[in-house]
C-alpha cells in the first residue's frame, strides 16, 4: 500500500516522458535492483533529503542526455539506468554520498558483475 507521498511521487510522472514503466497499470520492474532504486529515490525525498521535483528534473535531464546520444529505437535503452543515474547525481549534489565513495562503490559493483577479484 502506498502512502500519500508515494502515490503523489508515482502519479506526478504519469503520462509524461519520465513516467516509470507499467504493466497492466502497475509499476513494472524487470530486476529487483530497479524496485530498490525506485523506492530509495522516493524514500529519500519523503525524508526531506531533497525535493521530489529536484529528482524529477534530474531524471528528465538523464533521459534527455540518453536521447540526444542515441536513436530513439536503440535497444540499449534502459529506463531504470536513467533513474539510477539521476539518483546518483542528486545524492552527490545533496551531499548524501561523497563522489569518491560513489565511484569506489560503482567500481566494486562492476568488478563483481564481471567476476574480478
Amino acid at each position: 500500500m502506498q502512502t500519500q507521498f508515494e502515490h503523489f511521487a508515482a502519479t506526478s510522472m504519469l503520462g509524461s516522458k519520465e513516467s516509470p514503466p507499467r504493466c497492466d497499470g502497475d509499476l513494472f520492474f524487470e530486476d529487483s535492483w530497479e524496485g530498490r532504486a525506485f523506492g530509495m529515490a522516493i524514500a529519500l525525498a519523503k525524508q526531506g533529503h531533497y525535493e521530489w521535483e529536484d529528482f524529477r528534473q534530474q531524471l528528465i535531464t538523464s533521459i534527455g542526455e540518453w536521447e540526444s546520444a542515441h536513436a530513439l529505437d536503440d535497444p540499449s535503452w534502459d529506463y531504470y539506468q536513467r533513474w539510477l543515474l539521476a539518483l546518483e547525481r542528486l545524492m552527490v549534489e545533496t551531499n548524501l554520498i561523497d563522489p569518491d565513495e560513489l565511484e569506489l562503490e560503482l567500481a566494486k559493483e562492476a568488478q563483481d558483475a564481471i567476476g574480478v577479484d
